[in-house]
């Protein structure tokens, strides 16, 4: 079966073919288009920029998998397309797209929820393979830039949100701090890269943050009081230099990782799961990832980690979820929902 996989959520463009027999796939042809240039004078994701440059790009991004894939639009057996949560005017472009190709070649649409495509990432390893056998009931960490969730995973399609940020998501977080500090858009990966020159430099440690929610009795978090304390201490500092910008980025990444850190305890010991499944483009952070290494090897649980180049948003992880879809796929009532959550 060959699943085509359309994502428009944000400001990535990305299709994706994908071949499944069993549990064998086949990556034919993964494309992620990123508009971070044409937003960065921004400061962040401007969603009619977005909007326009999806429809721009989704005709040429077709042709162009089609072609170099040398896959015929009629061997495509079904169409997958994230339809929330995310930008509406971004995943409206998406599922303009994908119905209308519907209607030309004559394939069943699937919509998928774009927080579960995070999920099944962790099932991919290479361009073709087998795919992972995650163990269910599984316990899921969802950090990424709109997003930061805890959710128990029963099987796939079956899902309980049990915590998730009260104000801004993680990944957001980042990228404010980061504006704060005066830092290129996108700003996670350039606090990651300081934090580790701060570690590999041995900077001394001098600013110290809070944790928020950590003594709290749920699973919920909250992060723009961190965002709040770190404008606070660049006011109170002044002028700043390199070594003390290092020290920050440190000081943010650990604090935020702690929190993850003592929430997905506190989930792993309400309750019995088989494995442990992180997925978003916040896990791309190589201190968090490795943190979350050293945490499944503490309670000895199978960990599940998208490669990296699929941490992101891809239509990779969206033709899978909708290869994997069981339900009878429907175009009635297909709309955009910016603000979808996962639910059984």
């Amino acid at each position: 079966m060959i699943t085509l996989g359309i994502e428009t959520s944000c400001d990535e463009t990305a299709l994706c073919l994908l071949q499944t027999e069993g549990n064998k796939y086949n990556v034919f042809g993964n494309i992620v288009h990123s508009q971070i240039d044409i937003h960065r004078g921004f400061g962040g994701v401007v969603p009619m920029l977005a909007k326009r440059e999806h429809i721009k790009n989704l005709p040429i991004l077709y042709k162009k998998i089609i072609e170099e894939s040398k896959i015929k639009e009629n061997d495509i057996d079904r169409i997958a397309v994230t339809y929330g949560p995310g930008l509406e005017p971004a995943l409206w472009t998406g599922i303009l797209f994908a119905k209308e190709l519907s209607e030309k070649i004559h394939k069943p649409i699937y919509p998928i929820n774009h927080m579960e495509g995070h999920i099944v990432s962790v099932m991919i390893d290479n361009q073709f393979g087998e795919l992972k056998k995650v163990d269910f009931p599984a316990l899921a960490i969802l950090i990424s830039g709109g997003h930061t969730e805890i959710v128990n995973a029963r099987e796939l399609g079956k899902y309980e949100i049990l915590g998730t940020t009260l104000d801004d998501a993680l990944g957001e977080a980042f990228d404010k701090v980061a504006r704060m500090l005066q830092l290129p858009y996108p700003g996670g990966p350039e606090i990651s890269r300081l934090a580790e020159r701060a570690r590999e430099e041995n900077i001394k440690n001098e600013i110290r943050l809070p944790r928020p929610m950590i003594h709290s009795k749920d699973l919920n978090f909250s992060f723009s009081g961190l965002k709040t304390s770190v404008l606070y201490t660049l006011r109170d500092m002044g002028e700043i230099n390199q070594d003390q910008i290092k020290d920050l980025c440190r000081e943010f990444e650990d604090s935020v990782t702690e929190v993850l850190m003592i929430k997905t305890k506190q989930a792993l010991e309400n309750q019995e799961y088989r494995s442990l499944v992180v997925g978003g483009g916040v896990i791309a952070n190589k201190h968090i990832r490795k943190m979350f290494e050293n945490l499944a090897n503490q309670y000895s649980i199978p960990l599940y980690l998208p490669i990296p180049e699929i941490t992101g948003d891809n239509a990779l992880m969206i033709a899978l979820a909708g290869a994997l879809n069981t339900t009878k796929p429907s175009v009635e009532g297909l709309v955009a929902i910016g603000n979808l959550s996962l639910r059984n």
